[in-house]
């Protein structure tokens, strides 16, 4: 019984974004569970090939397709090229998106709007276009890549937040309209993760490492792995009557304001 809750063999799943970091590590999540994965990306297809093959080395499924989430004409084109050539989509994470480190005093509105339309306006099209499938077949998975910045604010980050937050509400929406249709569109708030990307940071003495050590209940940054069990739960049997909420995967963060720095260690 437990384990046919949490089966997803044999689905098909499209990851935006995952050809590295944390879309990677939750389509090998979904892959190495059973499911055929999507590979997206829209940098270089010869990106996309070398995650398919790391993919594959670890005896996933996985086929790449190379398109411009925000783009809606390629969405329409790719989605329809994917259910001709693989089949209907069961389980769509939303994940590729970015971020530009600038006060807003500073920033220009040209790369404000640029944040919104990958960060919110893409998951917008994609789910528009995949969903129609599900409520087709009756039955489908959504999850909409999150943040911390979904409830906090931090500084040089305020498009961003601008987007995760309204993500939330976008999913709230989704999981409003879509649900008479057996169809769950939930999010998952990832926190601070060791990634390529944070390599360079997580280092003993930095002030952003130390922060994040200290700032997390757990007291560590988390794993990428650790994002699998919770795309599995939200792309699985065992959450169809979960619907519209947002999992944060985040040590802890969001349970506490933090530990003052003169309060004494345990």
């Amino acid at each position: 019984m437990t384990n046919s809750l949490f089966d997803i063999s044999g689905k098909i799943a499209l990851v935006t974004g995952s050809t590295h970091g944390l879309g990677m590590a939750m389509a090998k999540g979904l892959g190495q569970a059973g499911a055929t994965i999507i590979v997206n990306g829209n940098s270089s297809q010869e990106k996309i090939d070398n995650a398919v093959t790391e993919y594959k080395n670890e005896g996933i499924h996985a086929i790449g397709y190379k398109f411009d989430v925000s783009n809606e004409q390629e969405v329409i084109s790719s989605i329809k090229k994917i259910e001709t050539e693989i089949g209907y989509i069961d389980i769509l994470i939303n994940n590729a998106g970015i971020i530009k480190r600038t006060p807003l005093i500073d920033m220009e509105v040209d790369d404000f709007k640029q944040v919104i339309n990958i960060d919110l306006v893409s998951p917008f099209i994609v789910s528009k276009h995949v969903v129609r499938g599900m409520i087709e077949r009756k039955q489908g998975k959504i999850i909409n890549i999150c943040s911390m910045m979904t409830e906090l604010g931090r500084n040089t980050v305020g498009a961003y937040a601008a987007a995760k937050g309204g993500l939330k509400m976008l999913t709230k929406n989704m999981a409003t309209e879509w649900a008479k249709y057996n169809i769950q569109v939930n999010g998952i708030g990832p926190g601070y993760f060791a990634t390529s990307q944070t390599a360079p940071i997580r280092v003993d003495g930095h002030p952003f490492n130390d922060f994040i050590v200290g700032r997390t209940p757990a007291a560590k940054w988390g794993d990428p792995s650790d994002l699998a069990g919770a795309a599995i739960f939200l792309s699985s049997k065992a959450s169809d009557f979960v619907n519209g909420h947002i999992l944060y995967v985040d040590g802890g963060i969001l349970a506490t304001i933090g530990k003052p720095s003169n309060e004494d260690e345990d």
